[in-house]
């Protein structure tokens, strides 16, 4: 086991299975896109394989507490893509960006919060050095399958 699997393990995190299109959906892109030293990936949703996991909206059925970790579940959606795709979430060597989406009612303003969750998560087992990155969060009307939250990401690899 690499220091990233260890990680997960001493905070008690499992990764589910990996992001698959729930059933009458093809996906016709790569969940993880290498180019060079760079792994680009795709929106990832809080699912484990094609199990939506939350759904709703932030502001409305969701508090701020439970986007956070509908986020944490998509930042594990995506480590686990990662370890498919790289056999070994020790070849990430940096978190270079992500872009979070937070489905949520009218008026809700706290967006960077919500998407907060991932970017702990990647601290906790990346560090702060490697786990810094460039972020955007943003607030929209509506995501694929009613989820509140669709992170992608761009990582550097080694």
């Amino acid at each position: 086991m690499g220091r990233i699997t260890d990680r997960l393990t001493e905070l008690g995190l499992e990764l589910p299975r990996p992001f698959a299109p729930p059933p009458g959906v093809e996906f016709k892109f790569d969940l993880v896109h290498v180019a060079g030293d760079l792994g680009y990936v795709s929106g990832h949703l809080p699912m484990d394989g094609s199990d939506v996991l939350v759904s709703g909206r932030v502001g409305a059925e969701l508090d701020v507490d439970q986007g956070y970790e509908a986020a944490r579940l998509v930042g594990l959606s995506i480590f686990a893509s990662l370890q498919q795709e790289l056999g070994d979430l020790d070849r990430v060597k940096s978190w270079v960006k992500a872009l979070g989406l937070v489905q949520c009612a009218p008026g809700f303003d706290k967006p960077p919060a919500v998407i907060n969750g991932f970017t702990d998560l990647v601290f906790d087992l990346w560090g702060p050095e490697a786990g810094r990155h460039a972020r955007s969060a943003i607030g929209a009307a509506q995501l694929p399958f009613d989820v509140p939250v669709e992170i992608e990401a761009v990582v550097e690899l080694g």
